[in-house]
């Protein structure tokens, strides 16, 4: 049986604050310079790399912000937070493709260890899905990191990817059923 990842306080809080930066950035920048905004950023990856035990992966989507940072725009590099996020869960699913369980079957063994060879066919489909939103997700949020002013970034980057990652996860939960029924009967 495969074992969840452990998870802690000190992830967790990370991790909800990395959902939540867009946010904050938005009402932070008008009390700190982006400069401290763009770190910000990047200690939040680095710190999520060393709790979750990939720091080199998430040291190597922090060094190209601290590159645009130290020798471009501060502003930029803060904005480009989203798009190395989703640049991250893009290299994570996509990488579980080339291995012998691909990620969303390794989450769907946690419930169900011996799942059946349709399963297993249905995870690689669903893994190969995500891997196209985070694709899709990662252009748009570079387009409004890049051209958008800063209440549209926060709007997409902290509202509506949002709200279309949630709207996949459900639309996924529905069909998984919905095949399930159909594979049953």
């Amino acid at each position: 049986m495969i074992k969840s990842p452990p998870t802690s306080p000190l992830l967790m809080l990370v991790s909800l604050l990395g959902v939540l930066y867009p946010v904050a950035m938005l009402l932070l920048l008008p009390h700190l310079n982006s400069l401290a905004l763009a770190l910000i950023g990047v200690g939040l990856m680095l710190v999520r790399g060393v709790l979750t035990h990939r720091l080199w992966l998430h040291l190597g989507l922090a060094l190209p912000l601290v590159a645009i940072v130290l020798f471009g725009s501060s502003e930029l590099g803060m904005r480009l937070y989203p798009v190395m996020g989703n640049a991250l869960m893009l290299f994570i699913f996509a990488g579980s493709l080339r291995g012998p369980m691909p990620i969303i079957e390794r989450l769907a063994r946690l419930k169900e260890p011996d799942l059946p060879e349709a399963g297993v066919r249905y995870t690689r489909q669903v893994t190969r899905v995500w891997c196209a939103f985070f694709t899709i997700n990662m252009i748009i949020a570079a387009l409004t990191a890049l051209f958008a002013d800063i209440e549209l970034w926060t709007l997409y980057n902290g509202v509506i990817s949002y709200c279309l990652t949630g709207a996949l996860f459900a639309g996924e939960w529905l069909v998984r059923h919905h095949v399930r029924r159909r594979a049953t009967s």
